[in-house]
């Protein structure tokens, strides 16, 4: 009984790596043809227990909206969709009234988007966040 349990468990570890690389997969492509148009800001807020988000932001060289798209989910399911009321506004000066109509996470994936592109603007570097397995196995790195 436990060698079943083994198995099923391996499977379904197995059919999640799958269907994360298509769900890589399509990102990609709709960055890369978000990158034909321009630049691309990209901001993300991910939660533990919630849907986590990601914004990108195709944008002009003056900084205009071209294209917005969002992708927010808690599975590997979850594809990237239009963000609806962006387009053709200025990255740098969206308003208030323009959060207004997205969600708590969605706001914090742009205002990580806003973050990120005026550091890289500035000739800085963004900071590679921690992820769960380097918290877990932190001696790794220092060997």
């Amino acid at each position: 009984m436990i060698w079943y349990i083994i198995i099923l468990i391996g499977l379904s570890w197995l059919f999640q790596s799958v269907l994360g690389f298509f769900q890589i997969k399509h990102f990609n492509k709709k960055y890369a043809e978000m990158r034909k148009l321009g630049r691309v800001a990209i901001g993300r807020k991910t939660a533990r227990f919630r849907a986590g988000t990601v914004i990108m932001f195709a944008i002009d060289q003056k900084n205009n909206i071209l294209k917005a798209s969002k992708m927010q989910g808690l599975t590997v399911f979850t594809r990237v969709r239009k963000l609806k009321g962006f387009e053709g506004k200025n990255l740098l000066r969206l308003a208030e009234e323009d959060f207004k109509r997205v969600d708590k996470l969605t706001r914090l994936a742009i205002e990580d988007a806003l973050n990120s592109y005026h550091i890289i603007i500035k000739g800085g570097e963004l900071k590679v966040k921690k992820g769960w397995i380097d918290l877990l196995i932190p001696k790794l790195k220092n060997k």
